[in-house]
């Protein structure tokens, strides 16, 4: 795994330089160095390039994921570069609306519009700054890692500076963040699972000019066309995305050239509508990783899993990867609790993301569906999913929940599950929960319950953990929070429970029906936060 190295071209620098070394300063990359930034641990963020990518790649992002913005204090600053994501509308053969794709309607669950648009380059800006106003974040930019190496207690990274000489750090955890063709990953020999999902598309993003948006669809629409599949996305302002499935014998490199997008784009716009920002051939591809762990290397986002784009959720795998991630390896660190909880960040997002992957795929494989017999077929029983008429599902209904891992050890409504935001009325103000409550560790009771004040009772004392009764209305007892919208309220009347553990990403832990076993759960709770384990061996070869 490592090489012999010039010492001449060698910078060395002392042991233990860095608690996490962050590999790649993406999204992925930006959102884990700011959270372990946010938590007060030494932490080096490369990248290999020297500046953001000036155009865009991800163009979607979730309630989920702003709700992580929001909890890092930077919704205010990210919001201008944001906007709602238009319905989906599917249209088949004939050009008949087939299917259309929503979001839920209101009360939002989470307190923010559930699907959005985005701009990359600006919000990407943001999350950088964010991750180095921490004095214990360092950037450095142009600089690649070349090998990793781990040792007793640390992993010694070689890394390429970008006048050609290396330099060695160390740092007690590696995640790589560095994208599909992640170093980190091939250095940690963490293989791939192909998924069964290749196709050739190409990407072209425009900027319209004045009165062109006339020209085209009201909604992002997928044009289901057995003749050439096409995607049209609605981004923020005047940013418009065009996906278009590439032929058997079109040259990848040759559809990019703007004569040839140009043509492709006919149907909808001429040279003279829009300023051609970004046309790039991607092959869509579903792989995930087989392990995202090797002793104290360990991988996210698109270095993780690759996912086909068809319901925008890339980008948002990743950010789950890094705050999935982030609060078990701050405990860790912390010597809260032992090496062995990173082992459930495998099983938790490997599980999701193949889940989610196969729904995607199967949307997927629906809209490339290039034989005219099997389309209408395709058409047909959509439509009649939709009892005869146009079939509306919402893009949030797609999303699983966590099905194993860090949760309850026995199966409770809602394990696994988002917690809802729900609008809190404090001192004459309305703010969302987490902005009361926090994003950490909490305990939720319906403050409607008669057992509310004994579950209260035993979350007294507890450091970990955030406790908070909630009800609807001006009769909350004055102890009590006060939501205004119902959303929680109907949360716990739909799952029959009383009270719920919520982890810091906001998953339920578990629920309860009653004060016994709410105490029985936060027992379970504290029983494998500090359970006694042995440090995880490493697997990596040592330096010879």
């Amino acid at each position: 795994m490592s090489e012999a190295t010039d010492s001449s071209r060698m910078i060395t620098t002392s042991a233990a330089d860095f608690d996490v070394l962050v590999v790649g300063f993406g999204p992925t990359g930006a959102v884990a160095a700011g959270m372990l930034g946010r938590l007060g641990h030494r932490t080096l963020v490369i990248d290999r390039l020297n500046d953001i990518y000036e155009k865009p790649r991800a163009i979607a992002l979730d309630h989920e994921i702003f709700r992580y913005f929001d909890n890092m204090g930077l919704a205010a600053a990210i919001s201008p570069h944001v906007e709602p994501f238009t319905v989906s509308e599917h249209f088949g053969v004939d050009g008949q609306l087939i299917r259309r794709v929503d979001m839920v309607a209101r009360p939002y669950p989470l307190g923010y519009t559930p699907s959005m648009v985005f701009s990359q380059p600006p919000v990407e800006a943001v999350l950088r700054r964010h991750a180095v106003s921490f004095p214990r974040v360092r950037a450095e930019l142009g600089v690649e890692l070349v090998d990793l190496t781990e040792r007793s207690g640390h992993v010694e990274a070689k890394l390429k500076q970008p006048d050609g000489r290396t330099r060695l750090v160390t740092a007690r955890y590696v995640i790589g963040c560095d994208g599909a063709s992640s170093t980190v990953r091939q250095i940690a020999g963490l293989a791939l699972e192909d998924l069964i999902f290749d196709e050739p598309w190409l990407v072209v993003d425009m900027l319209l000019h004045e009165g062109a948006h006339a020209k085209l669809p009201r909604n992002s629409a997928q044009f289901c066309n057995p003749a050439r599949p096409v995607s049209f996305i609605i981004g923020p302002k005047n940013h418009r995305r065009f996906e278009i499935m590439l032929l058997p014998g079109e040259d990848p490199r040759q559809m990019e050239q703007p004569d040839n997008v140009w043509r492709l784009l006919a149907p909808w716009l001429t040279p003279q509508d829009g300023e051609l920002w970004r046309a790039a051939a991607y092959r869509f591809h579903a792989l995930v990783a087989d392990v995202w762990r090797n002793g104290r290397v360990l991988i996210a986002g698109d270095a993780a899993h690759q996912q086909p784009p068809f319901i925008g959720q890339g980008m948002c795998q990743g950010l789950r990867d890094a705050t999935n991630l982030v609060w078990k390896l701050d405990r860790v660190l912390k010597g809260a609790s032992p090496d062995t909880l990173l082992d459930t960040y495998t099983a938790e997002r490997k599980q999701h993301v193949i889940e989610l992957t196969g729904k995607i795929k199967a949307i997927g494989q629906s809209i490339c569906e290039r034989d005219v017999v099997a389309a209408r077929r395709r058409d047909a029983e959509i439509l009649a999913q939709g009892g005869g008429r146009t079939l509306s599902i919402t893009r949030q209904e797609i999303i699983p929940p966590l099905r194993s891992g860090f949760l309850a050890e026995r199966e409770t409504p809602a394990r696994g599950s988002l917690f809802p935001q729900p609008q809190i009325t404090i001192a004459g103000k309305t703010c969302l929960l987490d902005q009361v409550t926090g994003p950490g560790w909490g305990v939720f009771i319906d403050g409607r319950s008669r057992d509310a004040p004994s579950l209260m009772s035993l979350c007294a004392g507890n450091s970990e953990m955030a406790a908070a009764a909630i009800a609807q209305g001006s009769g909350s007892a004055p102890s009590q929070l006060e939501e205004t919208d119902g959303v929680l309220g109907d949360w716990f009347d739909r799952h029959g429970v009383s009270a719920a553990i919520v982890r810091p990403d906001h998953y339920v832990f578990g629920t309860t029906r009653n004060a016994q076993e709410l105490g029985e759960l936060l027992r379970e709770l504290d029983r494998r936060f500090h359970a006694l384990s042995g440090e995880r061996q490493g697997t990596m070869a040592a330096a010879g």
